[in-house]
């Protein structure tokens, strides 16, 4: 019999318990979304060195992590025999080169989304990584969001009944003050100006991905522009700030996807539809969290997961209360000397989806299949 209830669900992990008194030695680049993780207050984490080509962001990560080592960029970093894994917080497109830097040096890696922007840079990174083994990971926040954290526990269950739709959406309206930030520095583009919106796919499709680990097959997307001069004018050639995907599982169910930078909304949301139960997340328009099930009976209210962290992790510094948990992950699967789970397999099954569905967008809509990174 499936459940009929959360409260019924084996749980994803067991309540925290100190393992080991291994301490994983971080190197921090990049002291913008960077300064978000606190590995210092892990009881397997300590800072030992930081990077940032901006002087403003290179103070706040030497007074947030207490660090005296800190250099001007990843190179120099690297160079530091004393650490042994690198948080990678540059820009979206240096990423996938930056990776492949860290490992060549022969340090773990975890790196902000995207993965990567292209297919070559997708087999790259596979290359290295096969040849170097050494550990990566992708600190995609849609994977640890509770709500995730719950439907990944209601498939594993077989809760939902058969898991036949999905939907996700990211939505990060640039305009005003906030668009001026993120788009300019000292009078400059940063990456950010005209980024397309599926190069940066993984808040929408880790929340199926991460979920069932279905692999998303094929994909017809749809854009929109709006005429703004950043889509004229900017260096990836994109012309859309909203793109919209349909996706086809590798199990023939159906999810869809939205990433939009010029909308009236705020925020990431999913909802998983099933035949026995499904499960829908809140969002910026005040739709409440719901678990519906089959027998008519609706919960409120989700299950609570700080129990699994240890005691100086368990606060939210953003995403959902998702960064401690990938900040635990990364450190936890580096102690006990195994893959994280969202290894570069499963990062790449969130990302290519998301360079070819803007492919597919620029080629107006064409129905378009997405390679397999997955070891073979």
């Amino acid at each position: 019999m499936p459940a009929t209830s959360t409260r019924d669900l084996p749980p994803e992990w067991p309540a925290w318990q100190p393992t080991s008194d291994r301490v994983i030695r971080m190197g921090v680049v990049g002291g913008g979304f960077g300064g978000c993780f606190h590995w210092h207050e892990h009881p397997n984490g300590r800072v030992v060195a930081v990077a940032d080509a901006r002087p403003d962001r290179l103070n706040r990560l030497r007074t947030l992590y207490g660090c005296e080592r800190s250099y001007p960029g990843l190179e120099e970093l690297l160079a530091d025999d004393e650490v042994e894994a690198v948080a990678l917080f540059t820009p979206a497109p240096d990423h996938a080169r930056h990776a492949v830097m860290v490992m060549e040096a022969g340090k773990q890696v975890i790196s902000a989304v995207p993965t990567c922007t292209t297919l070559e840079e997708a087999r790259e990174l596979v290359k290295v990584k096969e040849r170097t083994g050494r550990t990566y990971m992708m600190a995609e926040t849609s994977f640890y969001r509770w709500e995730s954290i719950t439907a990944r526990r209601m498939h594993r269950a077989g809760a939902f009944g058969e898991l036949v739709y999905s939907e996700a959406e990211y939505y990060h309206p640039l305009n005003g003050a906030e668009r001026e930030a993120l788009w300019f520095y000292q009078g400059q583009r940063t990456w950010r100006y005209g980024f397309a919106p599926m190069l940066y796919p993984t808040h929408t499709t880790g929340f199926l991905v991460g979920v069932t680990r279905e692999r998303l097959t094929r994909v017809s997307c749809l854009g929109y522009g709006g005429g703004e001069p950043a889509l004229r004018d900017n260096v990836y050639g994109n012309p859309h700030s909203n793109q919209v995907a349909m996706f086809l599982t590798d199990q023939g169910h159906a999810f869809r996807g939205n990433v939009c930078w010029n909308v009236h909304a705020h925020g990431e949301r999913a909802q998983w539809l099933g035949t026995e139960a499904s499960l829908y997340m809140p969002d910026s328009a005040a739709r409440p969290y719901r678990v519906v099930w089959s027998d008519g009976s609706v919960e409120t209210e989700g299950p609570d997961y700080w129990p699994t962290l240890p005691p100086s992790m368990r606060v939210d510094t953003g995403h959902g209360a998702a960064h401690p948990f990938l900040t635990h992950e990364f450190l936890t699967a580096l102690v006990a000397e195994r893959a994280p789970v969202i290894d570069l397999y499963e990062a790449l099954a969130m990302t290519v989806p998301g360079i070819v569905a803007y492919r597919s967008a620029l080629e107006g809509g064409v129905q378009l299949a997405i390679p397999s990174f997955d070891p073979s």
